[in-house]
Order: C-alpha cells, then sequence, then structure tokens
C-alpha cells in the first residue's frame, strides 16, 4: 500500500509502523470475529469495512471467525446470518474459523497454567468473588482457593471438564494478582461451567472459556497479526497481552491488538441485546425489519451494499466515541440509488384526473427514459389514455405564485406525455375533491418535435393510467426512534422513545411496468423517493418498501423546531 496514495488513519499508520520496524507484509492477516448470538448492525457494518478494507488495500488475507464460547446464547441461525450479510456487502473471508476449533488446544494450555502454579480452580459464590475483587481504588483480596495444589486443581478441572458438578460451582481462574490496578487482571476468570448445547459441538463439553482467554489465543493460533477491536476493550489489553505472554513462541507472528472508536447511529440502538428486546416485543416484526440498525434490515429496506461501504469510509476511524447522524447515511444509500436505480412512475396518495378532450377509449404507448443519469438504460413503454391518477399534493385550485404545479386556469406537463390545463373540480358532499377535469394540448406530446412539444411550462408532475395501474401495498419507513440518541438517557427505558408513526401502510397505483418486478429490485418513484420490492411480494400483490427520499426532509424539520 502506497502512503503517498491517500493519507491514513492512524489504524493504517500502525500497520505501516509494523511494516517499517521488520514486519514482513507476508504475515500480515487480519479477522473479524462476531459472536453468532444476534445479527449483524450497522456498527459491525464499519467493523466489516475497516479488516476486510484492510485485507484489500495490503492484500492480506482475512479470516471470519465466529466467537462461539457461549451456546446458552448462539445458534446457527445467527452463524449463516453473518455469512450472507458479509458476502452481501461484497467481501470473502480467507478462512472461516470458530473458536470451538480450538476448545481442546485451549484446555490443554489451561491444564499447562495449572502446572505451572499459573491458574487454579476456585469454589467460591459469585457474591463472594465480587466482594474480594475489590473496587478501582482498594485492591482486591486473594480467594481462601487461591493456593490449592497443583493435584487439587488438576483434579478438579478435569472433573469440570467431565460435567460432575453444576454450573456454578467451580471456575478456573488465572493466578496474576489480585492488587492489579487494572481489575480485569486480579486473577480473571478462564472457564465456567456451562451444561448447554453448541450448536457445533454438541455436548462434548461442560466447560467453556471466556472471551478474554479465548479471543487471544484464538488470534494466536490463526497467526493473525493486527487485532482490531473497539474502544471498550482497551482495559482487555494488557489481559490479552499477559495470556499471550504464557504461550508466545518467538519464531511465531505475535498478534497487536488495538483499538478504535464506536461510531454511533443517531436514532438507533445497535445493543444486540436491545435489538432481540424489539424483536422479542414485538415492536419490530422480525431482526430484518426495515426499520432495524441491522444489516439484514437495511438489506430489506434496499439500501444498497456500496452504499453502506461507502459511508463506512466517510465516516473512517477515529479514537473518540462519536454520534453520526443518520441523514449521513441516507445521503449515502440516495447519492448510490442515484446512479444506479432505474426511474418509474408511481402515485402514492392518488387523486383521478379526466383529460375531457382526449377521445374516449383512445390509448397510447408513450417512451418513457428509465435513468436521467444513465442512458444506457434505455426507454420503456407507458400506457396513456383519458383517465389518470396524479399526487393529491400536485393539485390546488387556487396557489401562489410559488406553486408551479396544477391549478385552475394553469398548465403543467404530464412527465413524458402532454401539456394539461385545469378546468374544474368534482367535490363529493363533504368538499372533497373527487375528480380534476382539465384539457389537453394534443400537439404538445414529448419527444414529438412538434413546437407546441417545446413549449415551456413551470410544472411537470408525474401520473398513472387508471385503466393500466397496478395495485401494490407500499409501506412507508421512518426513523424507528423519535430521540436521536434513544441510548443517552439513562433514566429513561430507550423504548419510551419508540416512533409510534414509525411504519405507515398504504395502497400506491404504480405504471404495469412494475408487474414482473423481484423482490429486491429497486426504483426510484419519480418525484417520490427510492423505493424496492419486499420479500412478502408475491405474483399476487406486490409489496414496495421506502428506502429513502429523494431529500433529507428531517433536516427541514429539525431546522423548524
Amino acid at each position: 500500500m502506497s502512503t503517498e496514495e491517500k493519507s491514513l488513519n492512524f489504524i493504517e499508520q500502525i500497520i505501516e509502523e509494523d511494516l517499517k520496524n521488520g514486519l514482513s507484509g507476508d504475515k500480515l492477516r487480519f479477522r473479524f470475529p462476531p459472536e453468532p448470538n444476534g445479527y449483524l448492525h450497522v456498527g459491525h457494518a464499519s467493523a466489516i469495512c475497516l479488516n476486510f478494507g484492510l485485507g484489500i488495500d495490503y492484500n492480506a488475507p482475512v479470516n471470519l471467525r465466529f466467537d462461539d464460547t457461549n451456546p446458552a446464547k448462539e445458534e446457527q441461525e445467527y452463524v449463516d446470518a453473518i455469512k450472507r450479510d458479509i458476502e452481501w456487502l461484497g467481501f470473502q473471508w480467507s478462512k472461516e474459523c470458530y473458536a470451538s476449533d480450538y476448545f481442546q488446544q485451549l484446555y490443554d494450555w489451561a491444564v499447562e497454567f495449572i502446572k505451572a502454579g499459573k491458574a487454579y480452580v476456585d469454589s467460591q459464590s459469585s457474591e463472594d468473588m465480587a466482594i474480594q475483587k475489590g473496587t478501582p481504588t482498594t485492591p482486591g483480596t486473594d480467594s481462601p482457593f487461591r493456593n490449592r495444589s497443583v493435584e487439587e486443581n488438576l483434579d478438579l478441572f478435569e472433573r469440570m471438564k467431565n460435567g460432575e458438578f453444576p454450573n456454578g460451582t467451580h471456575i478456573l481462574r488465572a493466578k496474576i494478582s489480585m492488587g492489579a490496578n487494572n481489575m480485569l487482571m486480579r486473577d480473571p476468570i478462564m472457564y465456567r461451567i456451562l451444561h448447554a448445547h453448541h450448536h457445533r459441538t454438541g455436548n462434548d463439553w461442560c466447560i467453556y472459556p471466556m472471551y478474554d482467554w479465548a479471543h487471544g489465543e484464538s488470534d494466536y493460533l490463526e497467526q493473525i497479526s493486527h487485532s482490531f477491536c473497539t474502544l471498550e476493550f482497551l482495559p482487555h489489553r494488557e489481559l490479552y497481552d499477559w495470556f499471550l505472554d504464557q504461550v508466545y513462541d518467538v519464531t511465531k507472528v505475535r498478534p497487536k491488538q488495538r483499538e478504535f472508536a464506536r461510531r454511533n447511529l443517531s436514532h438507533t440502538v445497535v445493543s444486540k441485546r436491545k435489538l432481540l428486546q424489539l424483536v422479542e416485543e414485538k415492536h419490530v416484526t422480525s431482526w430484518d425489519d426495515p426499520r432495524m440498525s441491522t444489516i439484514s434490515g437495511m438489506r430489506r429496506r434496499g439500501y444498497p451494499p456500496m452504499a453502506i461501504r461507502n459511508f463506512a469510509n466517510t465516516i473512517g476511524i477515529a479514537k473518540r466515541t462519536n454520534l453520526i447522524d443518520v441523514s449521513l447515511l441516507e445521503f449515502c444509500v440516495r447519492e448510490e440509488l442515484n446512479k444506479t436505480t432505474p426511474r418509474v412512475m408511481a402515485v402514492l396518495n392518488p387523486v383521478k384526473l379526466v383529460i375531457t378532450n382526449y377521445p374516449a377509449g383512445k390509448e397510447e404507448i408513450l417512451d418513457a427514459e428509465n435513468s436521467q443519469e444513465d442512458e444506457s438504460l434505455g426507454y420503456r413503454k407507458v400506457p396513456f389514455s383519458r383517465e389518470l391518477y396524479i399526487e393529491r399534493e400536485d393539485f390546488q385550485e387556487e396557489a401562489n405564485k410559488k406553486f408551479f404545479r396544477l391549478t385552475l386556469g394553469t398548465e403543467v406537463r404530464l412527465k413524458n406525455a402532454y401539456i394539461i390545463k385545469g378546468e374544474s373540480v368534482v367535490k363529493d358532499t363533504a368538499g372533497n375533491i373527487m375528480e380534476i377535469h382539465c384539457t389537453y394540448d394534443e400537439d404538445s406530446r414529448s419527444g414529438s418535435g412538434t413546437e407546441a412539444s417545446q413549449r415551456k411550462v413551470k410544472g411537470t408532475i408525474h401520473w398513472v393510467s387508471i385503466n393500466h395501474a397496478i395495485e401494490a401495498e407500499v409501506r412507508i419507513y421512518d426513523r424507528l426512534f423519535t430521540h436521536e440518541n434513544p441510548d443517552g438517557d439513562k433514566d429513561v427505558d430507550f423504548k419510551e422513545y419508540i416512533n409510534p408513526n414509525s411504519l405507515e401502510v398504504i395502497k400506491g397505483y404504480l405504471e404495469p411496468s412494475l408487474a414482473s418486478a423481484k423482490n429486491g429490485e429497486r426504483f426510484q418513484f419519480q418525484r417520490l423517493g427510492y423505493y424496492c420490492v419486499d420479500n412478502d411480494s408475491s405474483a399476487q400483490k406486490l409489496v414496495f418498501n421506502k428506502t429513502v427520499g429523494l431529500r433529507d426532509t428531517w433536516a427541514k424539520v429539525e431546522s423548524k423546531e
């Protein structure tokens, strides 16, 4: 990687410094190590883009390693979802690994620790251990079991492994120092008894390694050169290094842990526990609900993978935790979709428009461009007839000079079609407009080359032919939380900020070209926003999700507030 190509973030500077100090480039290896206890979210997306991006930049392998050391919360469903999300983002791992691959080696090392007097079995209750651990300002006190003999420790540890004891009766602790300033170094737990079925190893094990013990040693076994994690693991680095010191062979690569700050996203939560709570309490429909901050939720909503990658690159890597406005993510989504999605017409709040001087029974097929950005996307055929739907917001009986859409006595152009003039309205007994009557200039058809077709009018509106329109369910999504930082007020349950209007389901009318739209396909509904076909769609019923609007409407709302 050439340092002249771009300015380096502090993570890249660490790697460059290590290479200058003798680390061979072919020894670089990175990893992404999720725990399969939930679906990945937008925070994980940044970590994925960091590690796999480094792999691309340095032409180095990147392992996908599942930190599957807690069978009580982990499932194969989550493993499959994580793999699907990473592949969807456009990345491919070098090796698929699991912490459970190393259970026997970790156990064997733990036995060596016991023999060397560096680990012991503690039989205290968790309450007693919490008391004797001390505080950040006062040292801990030794466990009464800290000086058990090697023989007794080996016997108890083997019996723990063999399943002879119930959960919670014994743990294995590293023997470091109960007086250490870093409380994580005060004889940390290495193993606990857990009688639970593991999604890979079944019932082979009754003891499971703790994260701090398994993680660094797994990095070492895989010969990971750089282990990047979020800032809350900074206090764990000392323990990470201590465990490595006990097994390190100088002929091998020694992993280096370094930390970067979380980049939290406004109007969301990213805690797996809280996301699970939203699912289980049915505040959302599922992990892939389009309002969720999960990668699968963003995929279902219609976010393109490159937009998420661009977002991760835009916010970059920092040393301090920061709250990123979700509008920046939406900007990246909008920017990507603008380049890649075909344009179509849909009416979501319809009012009937009748062209009174258009021949009854006549129908035309008009050409409409699929993209104003990419001519290679060509044209599609759109049917036109006497009776159309237009957006109710595109008509006012009386309007000020800044209203450039349809009013009585004024002209607008129907997109890809004719210039029309508002003439009259038909209302129900309550005064609601049921129909708008207009006339058209039959020589003004777009693209016809006539002088009338070149006439300039102030507004252009979209439409669909009523006789040809396809009905669809359209799901309008908004931000799941009304507060920009729902976790910010520790005295208030984050669920108090759930937006009751985060989902509106309406009936829309679409041009017939969308009849064959497939699940996941994305479109720009002209003048309305970007939409994608939802998984719930079928041949009998189309369902569209609103991905993002054409502009940031929240910015206007917040500026008024």
